[in-house]
């Protein structure tokens, strides 16, 4: 509102600003530009562009010669620029951020002009010029790199803000030589259809919010609701569930009561949005169905975001990716999706990082080297507690260079632990029967585990940050396909041997561990899951900043 204001105050005065009247909008520019210095932001109509050393830049190469106008009519073009920024919001973007309502403005002021058959002043002409120019180098980076720098971020996301690739003023000339502000604008789009078909949904939640009537007043529930259960939230749910085309409209009777017509929508919808089927209405059904389309809009803009940060590497033909926030692992090649499994992830005190890395190479029958902190905290309290512990969960003591120590010869009750633990190979250790290794800071890698049942829970964040998979032999069978010795018999032996079998894998494959919470599917249907981390929010505020 401080910038429109500016910008309505100035409007009609900048030609005295920027100097003589009767001069051009080139005059105007060369005027406004050789006055400023290149190294410091401009101000135009009261508000700073952001892109100054590219605006000194391309308008000096170009003699000061304008774009957006012409003998001091608005070309199409300009037009085109404005309806480009208002669009994106459907990348998840402000368009105020690119300057928006002082554009208006002056295209307002431009209309009434030539209602009124009276012309347009070269200095306002100037500033529009300036302003478009700005929101379009803005717009670019934005869209290829991103608003938000990753790297900032309070969570575990070690990616790096992506280096900027393209030239904008290149870019920029070759949208002016074609006539075209899309397509040019589009080529900055993160290379995963995804990403086009999320910017479809977030459309089509726009169009559905124009017309949406409904109390979105959060929904508690206490307790399960089955069905054959009366609860005074149910009329809402069933709204919802109608509302989002999960069911259709019935002659109810009792409106409180959980039907069987209601509760195959609300099976509908848990499949549709990642959870257990059962038909139980429990809390994070109830947050699902509490979801707006205004949140699910907010949601769709803070995972356009996330995907303009994955850097290039992730487009490779060969690759493996794990989204934490929808518990699952895909083996992608060539585009195809050759294996998908169940994944448990870090519980939110032990997150699972995000960050990609090469996997090199997979460990049969691994040993577990336990980590100092889970040594510290759990196992030497547990052997404090049962001198039996290390023989009943089949671990042993060893030196930092990998020699046994008898167990009996350390002082449990010491402060000073100079010594690691480790399981040994077997059904019962935590890594499970092999583990799958890509090398990174985090000490974060894909294993099988022994706990087989947690699988089937809805809410599968229940490790100290690894990824236990469900699969794990599958994975490996598909990993090691282009080796035809590898067998599944093989492979089972190789699982199920007394000491680690290290096998290096042929060629590198990339390894992604994604966070989110809304993506589009092949067929353009959108997908939400719970923010179960948490982290969202921050990614949200600092999009609306």
């Amino acid at each position: 509102m401080k910038n429109l204001l500016f910008g309505l105050i100035y409007l009609f005065s900048s030609s005295v600003l920027l100097g003589f009247q009767g001069s051009s909008v080139s005059d105007q520019l060369r005027l406004k530009l050789e006055s400023e210095n290149p190294q410091e932001n401009i101000l135009v109509a009261g508000k700073e562009l952001q892109s100054g050393v590219d605006i000194h830049r391309f308008y000096a190469d170009r003699n000061f010669q304008e774009v957006w106008s012409k003998d001091g009519i608005l070309l199409e073009f300009a037009y085109e620029m404005r309806f480009e920024i208002k669009q994106s919001r459907f990348d998840g973007l402000n368009p105020e951020d690119y300057g928006l309502a002082l554009i208006e403005a002056f295209f307002q002021s431009f209309e009434k002009n030539k209602e009124a058959k009276k012309a347009n002043e070269p200095g306002d002409l100037a500033n529009l010029e300036l302003l478009l120019t700005d929101a379009f180098f803005e717009l670019a980076e934005d869209l290829e790199r991103g608003k938000v720098d990753p790297s900032q971020l309070k969570g575990d996301w070690d990616i790096d803000r992506k280096p900027q690739r393209a030239n904008y003023s290149e870019l920029f000339k070759k949208a002016i030589s074609e006539k075209d502000i899309r397509r040019n604008l589009e080529s900055l789009y993160p290379k995963f259809t995804i990403y086009k078909r999320g910017r479809e949904v977030l459309r089509a939640l726009d169009e559905r919010l124009k017309t949406d009537t409904l109390d979105w007043k959060a929904v508690r529930v206490d307790k399960s609701i089955k069905v054959g259960d009366s609860n005074n939230a149910i009329p809402a749910l069933r709204e919802r569930l109608q509302y989002w085309d999960y069911l259709s409209k019935y002659q109810v009777n009792d409106p409180k009561l959980y039907d069987s017509t209601m509760y195959q929508g609300v099976m509908a919808f848990q499949k549709k949005n990642g959870m257990e089927p059962d038909g139980v209405i429990g809390k994070n059904t109830a947050t699902g169905l509490n979801a707006s389309p205004s949140i699910l809009i907010d949601k769709a803009a803070v995972n356009l975001e996330r995907l303009r940060w994955l850097p290039d590497t992730v487009q490779n033909l060969e690759l493996i990716v794990v989204n934490i926030a929808n518990f699952q692992l895909d083996y992608i090649n060539k585009l195809d999706t050759l294996f998908s499994s169940k994944v448990i992830v870090g519980k939110l005190y032990h997150e699972s990082p995000i960050f990609t890395a090469p996997m090199s190479y997979i460990v049969f029958s691994p040993y577990w080297n336990i980590p100092n902190s889970i040594t510290r905290k759990e196992i030497i309290p547990a052997i404090r507690k049962n001198p039996n512990y290390l023989k009943q969960k089949n671990m042993e003591v060893i030196t930092t260079s990998g020699k046994y120590v008898d167990p009996s010869s350390v002082n449990w009750s010491s402060k000073s632990f100079p010594y690691l633990i480790r399981q040994k190979p077997g059904g019962s250790n935590s890594l499970g029967l092999v583990k799958f290794m890509f090398p990174n800071s985090h000490s974060v890698y894909i294993h099988d585990t022994p706990a087989r049942s947690l699988f089937e829970k809805e809410d599968r964040a229940l490790s100290h940050g690894c990824i236990r998979l469900q699969n794990p032999a599958k994975f490996a069978e598909i990993l090691l396909s282009g080796d035809g010795s590898w067998t599944p018999e093989k492979i089972d032996q190789a699982m199920h041997r007394d000491s680690e079998m290290i096998v290096n894998l042929p060629r590198k494959i990339p390894v992604v561990l994604l966070y989110l919470t809304f993506w589009a599917d092949s067929k353009g249907q959108a997908n939400f899951r719970q923010d179960i981390y948490n982290r969202d929010a921050e990614v949200l505020a600092l999009l609306k900043k």
